[in-house]
């Protein structure tokens, strides 16, 4: 009877993983609750327990998804010094050929939160063939607080030329 007992106890741990899809480090979503690789639509994606978060998510066709794979966000927080939400991306460009990217990244709270949803843009960011490039896109902070209503940034738009 134990061994029944014990059996049954595995299959349905086995059950669980597999229904849960056993994501560890992979999957979850962009609101500090769990830790991720990747997005669905290409590029990285890190959450962490300081309040940084990252994401790429980008509508579009395939010029902007190749553009969406190159950009890892790198941190995202609110820059108590300039008063500031940033976002700190690297832009990885292992082509062969030298391009420019534009890049918008969209800042949000969670749902039911107070964060009026805010954007930084920065154009032309060059980055040669089999280089990377890092910078740090902002948009002034329009609120009262310290910015912990915003939890989330991603990659709302990006394109290369």
């Amino acid at each position: 009877m134990k061994i029944r007992h014990v059996r049954a106890i595995a299959v349905f741990g086995i059950a669980l993983v597999a229904l849960t899809g056993a994501r560890g480090s992979g999957g979850g979503g962009c609101d500090n609750s769990s830790s991720s690789s990747s997005s669905s639509s290409g590029g990285s994606h890190r959450d962490d327990d300081s309040g940084s978060t990252g994401g790429v998510s980008v509508p579009g066709g395939s010029g902007a998804d190749k553009a969406a794979r190159d950009i890892t966000i790198d941190e995202c927080k609110y820059d108590d010094a300039t008063k500031a939400l940033t976002a700190k991306i690297t832009i990885n460009n292992s082509g062969s050929l030298d391009y420019d990217y534009d890049v918008t990244m969209k800042f949000t709270g969670g749902t039911g939160g107070t964060a009026v949803p805010a954007t930084a843009s920065e154009t032309a960011i060059a980055v040669a063939a089999g280089a990377s490039e890092t910078t740090v896109l902002s948009t002034p902070y329009t609120g009262s607080g310290d910015g912990s209503e915003y939890t989330k940034c991603e990659v709302s738009r990006a394109s290369r030329s």
